[in-house]
């Protein structure tokens, strides 16, 4: 099953390189020779592991129009941070968690800059995605800039209320 925050979602990627594939997603081992063999193509992922260091991607970042870390279980949350590493690093792709995350786990997701989550059949038989949308839903305000597509965060609309009262007193 693959859902963003609207929903579950068709999933344009293939694992398996074939010709007409137009979207592939491969190893992260693979990649250097999937960018030389389709140059100028938009539609090429890579997978990593959640032990995956940025600066492996950095030279790619720009080509890749999809990156999929892989969450091993639940509780381990290494892959939060690589996504979050990757947008600060400017990577403006799509960010997709892939491994048996939990429904409460969806929001912190798409604040740390995941786009979409791929669940396993069994993670996705018991939590359906009515839970996962109402678990994303449960946060409207977040700490984290740029990833939310509500508004300014917490800290941008403290310091707006704290510049109107400034220019408030000001006028008086």
């Amino acid at each position: 099953m693959l859902l963003d925050r609207d929903g579950l979602k068709a999933d344009l990627y293939r694992r398996t390189v074939g010709h007409n594939e137009s979207h592939v997603l491969v190893p992260l081992a693979d990649i250097e020779a999937t960018l030389a063999a389709r140059a100028g193509n938009r539609g090429i992922g890579v997978e990593v592991a959640n032990t995956t260091k940025v600066a492996d991607l950095a030279p790619h970042l720009d080509s890749l129009a999809l990156i999929a870390i892989a969450f091993p279980s639940f509780s381990d949350g290494r892959g939060f941070s690589i996504a979050k590493s990757l947008r600060n690093a400017g990577f403006r792709g799509t960010l997709r968690a892939v491994g048996p995350l939990i429904a409460d786990q969806f929001a912190y997701a798409l604040a740390c800059g995941f786009d979409e989550v791929e669940l396993p059949a069994e993670s996705a038989a018991r939590q359906p995605i009515e839970i996962w949308l109402a678990a994303a839903r449960a946060f409207r305000a977040t700490y984290q800039r740029n990833h939310n597509p509500a508004g300014a965060s917490i800290l941008d609309r403290r310091w707006a209320a704290k510049l109107g009262a400034a220019k408030l007193g000001a006028a008086e």
